[in-house]
């Protein structure tokens, strides 16, 4: 029985990469091709956990990036005689289809007859006691992409705590970081914790999920400073100076490698009224608004799937464009970039709409400082700077946490 069927995918997959291999530096994307297909994820090495599987009650937290070459490792586990009893699912679902924020319902896997309980939603962000009452070990496997905002390891945060309250193991299947080879950005102010953003880290962490379990533990973040027990399943040939291309889009909003790399960024403006590209093609690689007529590229969202209600849906939009840049170019970007907000706020000048009223924008930010400055005019170096001395005694903190070579 098959949860999903990737062959078409992956042969759109592959005709792609042949193509861009035609028509770039051959060189440069040869090798990080070659780093890529030697990298081998957590789940992949059955020989490290398959054993401690059988005879026991499984469940999974998992999503469509929750594969093993060309299968879901729930085909892969159900057909190995695996008791895989419940699937958990992240934000964005299952299938990975859902939209930033929608509520995604529980629902059952029609083909293995699997049910698939929901993580994301206001009141069930984790497993409840009633739901693991059964559970012998917990799975967790999603391919998260190195941002503090990004809601996976959030999930994850959830997911350690409920194991922890019920004394039941949990095997996190590491995968490598695609943004793991640096590390920037200001830290989390605890009064600012939510769903965007619950440890007081950078936007950039530099950590493979399995080493950010290994903090959350380390540090206590659990509620009542709960410990979980925690089994990693490791990469192997895989170092944090390693440019990771993602096999799978781990959300319909990152569908390539120029969004990822321009994710940690853009998101910042999730929190204002410019849009990031939702209801387009290039989600994550283009920002823009009505009110920016002094740039003459524009683009104009529509309802589409994984942006059913874009921001600006239907208005012609004018911004900047950064989906024709070099992926390679963008990967060798190792700060946030921070002029693209200045620039964008002092366009819109003294216009109160900017900053949107709802706070996500001090959430995304992870405290009311960067608003401040931006607003009290300082430019990206000085943002910059401002959080220095923070980033580098997390850095130190880090390195506790680091499971592979570092970058640096």
């Amino acid at each position: 029985m098959m949860i999903f069927h990737y062959k078409h995918g992956h042969f759109i997959f592959l005709k792609k990469l042949c193509l861009a291999i035609l028509c770039c530096t051959v060189g440069v994307l040869c090798s990080t091709y070659a780093q890529n297909s030697s990298i081998v994820t957590g789940a992949e090495r059955l020989d490290q956990y398959i054993s401690d599987l059988k005879n026991k009650n499984i469940a999974i937290v998992a999503n469509q990036t929750t594969i093993i070459k060309k299968e879901h490792l729930v085909d892969v586990l159900l057909n190995e005689g695996v008791n895989v009893q419940k699937v958990f699912s992240p934000e964005h679902g299952f299938r990975g289809k859902s939209d930033a924020g929608e509520k995604v319902k529980d629902e059952f896997d029609l083909q293995t007859g699997l049910p698939i309980y929901s993580l994301y939603g206001k009141a069930k962000r984790k497993p409840s006691k009633e739901l693991l009452k059964d559970v012998d070990i917990m799975l967790f496997d999603l391919q998260d992409v190195g941002a503090r905002f990004y809601t996976y390891i959030s999930t994850l945060h959830y997911v350690m705590e409920a194991c922890a309250e019920n004394d039941i193991p949990l095997y996190v299947f590491d995968r490598p970081n695609p943004n793991g080879f640096y590390v920037d950005g200001p830290i989390l102010e605890t009064k600012y914790k939510s769903f965007i953003g619950m440890h007081p880290i950078p936007v950039v962490h530099g950590l493979t999920i399995g080493e950010y379990a290994s903090m959350i533990n380390g540090e206590k973040w659990l509620n009542d400073s709960l410990h979980c027990k925690l089994k990693i399943i490791t990469c192997e040939n895989y170092d944090h100076s390693m440019k990771y291309k993602l096999p799978i889009p781990p959300s319909p909003n990152l569908p390539n490698m120029k969004s990822v790399y321009l994710y940690p960024s853009l998101c910042f403006f999730e929190g204002t009224n410019v849009s990031v590209g939702r209801g387009t093609s290039f989600p994550f690689q283009v920002y823009g608004a009505p009110y920016l007529k002094k740039y003459s590229f524009n683009f104009t969202p529509k309802s589409m799937f994984g942006a059913k209600h874009p921001k600006h849906q239907g208005e012609k939009c004018f911004g900047q464009k950064f989906y024709d840049l070099n992926e390679d170019s963008l990967s060798m970007v190792k700060h946030l970039n921070f002029n693209w907000l200045v620039e964008t706020f002092h366009t819109f000048g003294d216009d109160p709409t900017f900053f949107n009223k709802n706070n996500f924008f001090n959430l995304l930010a992870g405290s009311d400082k960067l608003m401040n400055l931006i607003k009290g005019g300082a430019n990206a170096s000085q943002i910059r700077e401002t959080y220095q001395n923070e980033l580098k005694e997390f850095k130190v903190l880090r390195k506790k946490y680091l499971l592979y070579p570092d970058f640096e």
